[in-house]
């Protein structure tokens, strides 16, 4: 008798588990919280990889073939970790929710078949050619090594939101029965590939991406430029991550703006939740909201909450010009998201992307003064704002798949409907446990590569480390302040 069915029939008096669809939601929750950011990584590192090649090769300076060297490493372990985090997604859909693959199998396996064979293997090809392919190729051919590397991040991307984007606005398909099962049949591969959805989410996503591995070039090169200011390849690094910053902060939030109107277009109901809007009419844009009690943490409410609101701006937003619009609430549904989290999820990512572009104003107008590198508060600030990144990305994505539900797949199949008939709570509880041990491992091992890297490059760089684990050079603190 295996452990698991030994405690499932453990008396309940005394252990209890979580439901099969609970523990099965927060599962997948928690793995894909985990896959997405080292998928990101990768994603937002290909164009600082490729841009770090190029100029190696193009100059032969030895601070780029140093940027590309250490972004290179860094990459490799968040492909590997990728990787490892991201296959056993693929078994919970058979495992967790086998009622989901059968229904959208002829959908997703297409999308999810060419993401591991054009994908995957694109970028682990090239991958191994940037690691130890330096010395044995042409130039061009490595610098083509980085752009393909990149292309496959990308590309990965690409097939992923696919299937995501299908299950946010699905087309391209019929309903038929098989086997006295009802089961969505591909009609129209090209309206199923390129829903209304997948534009918005792939350019929110990679731009999301670029801003996330942004804050941590930045806060890598800043905490070595603290330590060691006058070198010449940090330096470059940290300026160029500030450019990007420039570029796609401010860019997110006038994309994230339009694509909050598609969802109302598409998902009236997760938009209204983004903004606990439970009363059908004209609605505010809450610009800041701060509970007033406990409960408006769980249950946030006009009432229960402290707002800082521009009247009917909401209506102007979701409508796209018309103050008076009408903005349905969640009071109009039968089931609705847990609000509390996809409410503040998403303040707490408009939040983070503002910062992000008052970081960006920052670092751009110290920039052109000349003062980079000696300002010690910018410094200290892109350190400590480098897994922020991170976070933002992380509750964007618990808005757009909390405030989907009850849906799995919208308006076809429920979440409750595709979670396994014949999984029990404590197998389901357990494998959960598990995969919360296994992957809290892999993100503590990921960090601990990443100050390796760190203290490596800083060794390279003639800092040394004193017996008490403070690094010592010769300016170990930034004395530039303004």
């Amino acid at each position: 008798m295996s452990p698991i069915t030994l405690l499932s029939a453990v008396d309940p008096v005394w252990v209890a588990f979580l439901s099969p669809e609970v523990a099965s939601r927060m599962q997948f929750g928690w793995t894909i919280s985990v896959h997405i950011i080292f998928a990101s990584l990768s994603i937002g590192l290909a164009p600082f990889i490729i841009y770090f090649t190029w100029k190696n090769v193009r100059t032969n300076e030895e601070r780029y073939a140093r940027l590309r060297s250490f972004w290179v490493k860094v990459f490799a372990v968040g492909f590997v970790m990728g990787t490892v985090t991201g296959i056993p997604m693929s078994f919970q859909f058979g495992t967790n929710f086998p009622q989901f693959a059968e229904v959208a199998g002829e959908l997703i396996g297409g999308p999810l078949a060419f993401e591991a064979k054009m994908a995957f293997f694109l970028e682990a090809v090239f991958l191994g050619v940037l690691l130890y392919g330096r010395e044995r190729v042409t130039d061009r051919t490595y610098v083509l090594s980085s752009v393909l590397v990149g292309v496959g991040a990308w590309l990965s991307g690409f097939w992923i939101l696919i299937v995501n984007a299908w299950m946010q606005t699905p087309r391209g398909y019929e309903m038929v029965t098989r086997n006295g099962m009802e089961v969505a049949k591909l009609t129209d591969p090209v309206a199923a590939f390129l829903t209304p959805r997948m534009p918005w989410m792939y350019v929110h996503m990679m731009n999301a991406s670029v801003i996330s591995v942004a804050l941590l070039v930045a806060g890598v090169s800043a905490y070595i430029v603290w330590k060691k200011p006058d070198t010449d390849a940090w330096n470059s690094a940290l300026k160029l991550a500030v450019v990007l910053l420039l570029v796609s902060a401010p860019f997110q939030a006038i994309h994230g703006d339009a694509y909050g109107r598609h969802v109302e277009d598409t998902q009236p109901q997760k938009f209204a939740a983004m903004e606990a809007h439970y009363e059908t009419g004209q609605a505010d844009l809450h610009l800041l909201a701060f509970p007033k009690s406990p409960e408006a943490l769980t249950d946030p409410r006009a009432e229960n909450l402290f707002t800082v609101s521009l009247p009917a701006v909401g209506s102007f937003l979701a409508s796209g010009g018309d103050f008076d619009a009408e903005v349905t609430g969640l009071n109009e549904y039968e089931e609705n998201p847990p609000v509390a989290l996809v409410f503040w999820s998403f303040r707490f990512m408009i939040g983070l992307g503002f910062l992000f572009i008052g970081l960006a104003l920052w670092g751009g107008f110290l920039m052109y003064r000349g003062r980079l590198a000696d300002s010690t508060r910018y410094l200290k600030a892109m350190i400590a704002a480098s897994p922020f990144g991170y976070a933002a990305l992380l509750t964007g994505w618990y808005v757009t798949e909390i405030g989907r539900q009850p849906w799995v797949i919208q308006g076809e199949l429920k979440t409750s409907e595709a979670v396994s008939s014949t999984l029990t709570g404590a197998e389901a509880t357990l494998t959960l446990v598990g995969f919360v041990v296994l992957y809290v491992g892999l993100v503590l091992t990921a960090l601990y590569i990443l100050k390796w890297l760190v203290r490596e490059e800083l060794r390279s760089l003639g800092v040394r480390e004193s017996s008490a684990g403070r690094w010592r050079g010769p300016l170990p603190w930034v004395t530039g302040d303004d």
